[in-house]
């Protein structure tokens, strides 16, 4: 028995501890996902489509402005070979973290009876005035996570997200069981962001305090000036691609779609969750150490394939019985949520293997195509979806998916060939 927990031992730390920082990302967020999964059957039958379509548009303008948050100086941090540098890069995130909320907080004081004219922000009703909120939490976790990462403390990243499961699912479920009503989905959401910052936060204080120095903040925003130049607009083009799709299928199909789909996503989102973000947290912690070596796009493809080895067969299952077994598990009202899921399952696909490493784009400085994949993006999945439901209302759901599959196929063959073009450089 010692023998064989030594050779697990090992495996683990081989490859410069990716598995065994994996193993740790992958226990925290699977217990997560598992507690999601549980309370998952008895939400569906607490709050109704419509309520999680209030969820739905309420996740997606949040998500939409939290990319901003920090101007994208906080996916900076784990980069420099100095902690005086990193530290300036954390200074500077929390700092235009507030300073954009307050902004968000100004524009919906002085411009709220004329939002109130649009048709999803009258259904957040008082709850728009989270937004900001949400948007300040949100900023604040992604810097400190980003922090943690660059130290290498994922098992504090994989407690917080088992704090954030308990906390999201633990109000919900209270509000649905004792009054109901949407603002129960949006109060777990708002606790889900904050899950874990204490945490982080003191983990950060500590390290922070043990750095003496920092860079001159006007030295360091000079040097990372592409991540908020091009990084955000990349980032921004990408998140309004994948939300704004929900709040234009809100604004033109009046019924339960938009619960639906929110709730597939939710279901796909598992995997992507389990696998994907973990991936991704420690791949952007090894690949600055690879591309120093020029041995990044082998580093990447290694990747890719254990990725793939991960995720194929739970997506071949998904694709099979989910018209089949939903109606069950969440109740008749939500029958039609497998079909969604069985349709979108391609395009999940894809975006797993592609999202992990999207990050190597900016490691190799390659800002401006990040950017552009993000515009193509944008384009291929709003504005031509725009186009779809002018003139045929009940194409967009179909469009939508396609264009998903299509955007993230594309975006992973330029990866690679960028890669592959630096390295042969």
């Amino acid at each position: 028995m010692k023998s064989l927990l030594v050779k697990i031992n090992n495996k683990l730390n081989a490859q410069g501890g990716f598995l065994k920082a994996v193993s740790v990302l992958v226990g925290g967020t699977a217990f997560a996902q598992l507690i999601g999964l549980i309370c998952l059957p008895i939400l569906t039958r607490l709050y109704s489509p419509d309520d999680y379509a209030v969820l739905g548009i309420y996740i997606a303008i949040v998500s939409i402005l939290s990319v901003i948050a920090c101007l994208r100086l906080e996916i900076a941090i784990p980069i420099p070979e100095k902690d005086e540098e990193a530290k300036s890069l954390l200074i500077l995130s929390l700092l235009t973290n507030f300073f954009i909320v307050l902004i968000l907080y100004l524009i919906l004081f002085f411009l709220n009876p004329i939002l109130q004219n649009f048709y999803i922000i009258k259904k957040l009703s008082i709850w728009i005035w989270f937004v900001p909120l949400g948007v300040f939490l949100s900023g604040l976790y992604s810097a400190l996570q980003y922090w943690s990462t660059r130290r290498k403390r994922f098992k504090d990243i994989a407690q917080t997200r088992m704090t954030q499961a308990i906390c999201n699912n633990g109000a919900s479920l209270s509000v649905g069981f004792f009054t109901g009503g949407f603002w129960g989905l949006i109060l777990g959401q708002l606790f889900s962001f904050s899950g874990g910052l204490l945490k982080l936060g003191y983990g950060t204080y500590k390290d922070v305090m043990q750095v003496k120095k920092n860079t001159e903040l006007k030295v360091v925003l000079h040097k990372y000036q592409d991540f908020p130049k091009y990084s955000t607009f990349e980032a921004l083009a990408n998140t309004s691609a994948i939300q704004l799709p929900l709040i234009l299928i809100a604004s033109f199909l009046v019924g339960p779609e938009v619960g639906y789909l929110m709730l597939a996503m939710k279901v796909l989102g598992i995997p992507m969750g389990l696998i994907g973000s973990a991936m991704s947290q420690v791949y952007l912690s090894h690949a600055p150490t690879y591309y120093q070596k020029g041995e990044l796009f082998e580093y990447t493809i290694s990747i890719l394939k254990k990725i793939l080895k991960l995720v194929i067969l739970p997506f071949l299952i998904l694709l099979i019985i989910s018209p089949y077994i939903f109606g069950y598990i969440f109740g008749k009202e939500w029958a039609s949520v497998g079909y969604y899921i069985s349709a979108m399952v391609p395009w999940y696909f894809m975006q797993i293997l592609s999202s992990p490493v999207s990050m190597s784009l900016h490691i190799v400085g390659k800002q401006k195509i990040a950017l552009f994949l993000q515009i193509f993006g944008f384009f291929v999945r709003v504005i031509l979806l725009l186009m779809v439901a002018s003139y045929f209302n009940k194409g967009i759901l179909v469009y939508y998916v396609l264009s998903g599959f299509l955007f993230y196929t594309i975006y992973m063959i330029v990866i690679l060939a960028c890669l592959k073009h630096k390295e042969e450089k």
